[in-house]
This record gives C-alpha cells, sequence and structure tokens, in this order.
C-alpha cells in the first residue's frame, strides 16, 4: 500500500523502547505507518506541524512535560487532530481530564497490540475508543464530584508534608480557608483523614507523586 494512503500516525512517549516498540507493531500494518516520534512535549508539538499525523498517540507522563499541556496546545492549534492517550495513568480523574481535553481515545500500556491497532483504525474514522478497563472506572466514579484545582493546589501542599498554616502561606489564603477546603476533599473522596485523602487522590489521578 502506498504510504500516501496509509494511516499516518505520531508516536510520543519519552521511553524509547515503547516508541521502538509501538512503531514496530504499528509499521507491521499494511494500512499504517509511524511518520514521527517524540520523546518531549515540544518536540510532539512541532512533529505535529511538520507531519500533521492523521492520529498521534500521547503518552501522559512525558517527564517535564505534562501530557495533558501537550494535547490541549495540539488540539488548540489544530482543532480537527485525533489523539489517542497511550499510558499507565489509570485513574478516573486522569481518564476524564485527558476526554474533556479533547482525546479521541484512551488506552492503557497493559493493553494488547490488536487493541492499539483497531483503536487507531476507529479514531481514523472518525469514532472514539476507550478501552474497556479505563471505561469501567470512570464508570465506577459517574456522579461523583471532582476536585477544584485549588482543592488539589491544597491536597498536593498536604502530600509535601505541610501544616495548615505552611499551606495557606504558601498559596496565599486563611488557615481557615484551608480549613474548608481539606473538609470538602475529604467529603468528595470518601476520605477520614489526611493521609487517605492524599492516597485516594493518587489512585484516582488527581494527584501524580
Amino acid at each position: 500500500m502506498e504510504s500516501a494512503t496509509r494511516i499516518r500516525v505520531c508516536s510520543v512517549d519519552h521511553q524509547a523502547l515503547v516508541r521502538e516498540g509501538i512503531a514496530t507493531i504499528i509499521n507491521a500494518e499494511p494500512d499504517m505507518l509511524v511518520v514521527a516520534q517524540a520523546s518531549t512535549g515540544r518536540d510532539a508539538i512541532q512533529m505535529f506541524r511538520e507531519h500533521r499525523p492523521d492520529v498521534t498517540l500521547l503518552d501522559l507522563d512525558l517527564g517535564e512535560t505534562c501530557g495533558l499541556d501537550v494535547l490541549t496546545a495540539i488540539r488548540t492549534e489544530f482543532s480537527d487532530a485525533r489523539v489517542i492517550v497511550v499510558t499507565t495513568a489509570g485513574g478516573d480523574a486522569d481518564i476524564q481530564h485527558a476526554l474533556e481535553a479533547g482525546a479521541c481515545g484512551y488506552l492503557l500500556k497493559s493493553c494488547p497490540a490488536k487493541e492499539l491497532i483497531a483503536a487507531i483504525r476507529q479514531v481514523h474514522a472518525g469514532q472514539r475508543h476507550v478501552t474497556p478497563e479505563a471505561a469501567a472506572r470512570l464508570a465506577e466514579h459517574v456522579g461523583d464530584r471532582y476536585l477544584s484545582d485549588r482543592e488539589v493546589e491544597v491536597l498536593q501542599q498536604v502530600a509535601g508534608g505541610n501544616r495548615n498554616r505552611d499551606i495557606a502561606v504558601q498559596l496565599f489564603i486563611t488557615e481557615e480557608t484551608v480549613k474548608m477546603h481539606l473538609k470538602n476533599i475529604m467529603e468528595k473522596l470518601g476520605a477520614s483523614d489526611r493521609t487517605q485523602a492524599v492516597a485516594i487522590a493518587v489512585r484516582r489521578g488527581f494527584l501524580h507523586l
């Protein structure tokens, strides 16, 4: 099949071994071709501008750059970009944020190669694809109240071992406001104390420590 008629794919992952493995899987398909690879967020955006791939595979963990920021940047500049998140981050908050940012698909790196291939074809055809495991995690928390950006900031401070007084100083808010945020956080997460709140937030993808 001529390269011009193949599904042109860009793979973005900070691990070379993962990129090479994905390229091997994709290039073995007669209707697909990896046309670009990137290891950083900046390179990912540049590669997209240069190659305009049909489908981009994007990890959320790009070292110093958050994959969600890269996804948002690409989708802002190219509203028709079709991006599939391929990651180890399986928390419902991770999935929800990626889909809200414009991802057309969400795959966990534990998925079989045949699902990756199927997802690329579906997304290229204008459909969406969320791996069953990810969909189940989303369904588990349907109707749950998500943490606000400020609540995540407070919880990050808690995870860093800071006391309420220190958190107030760091975030330029009052100590009473910190207590109010913590109360809301524990209610939303169903946590009984600060330590449990941090643990739940990490598991669900609100925090990445």
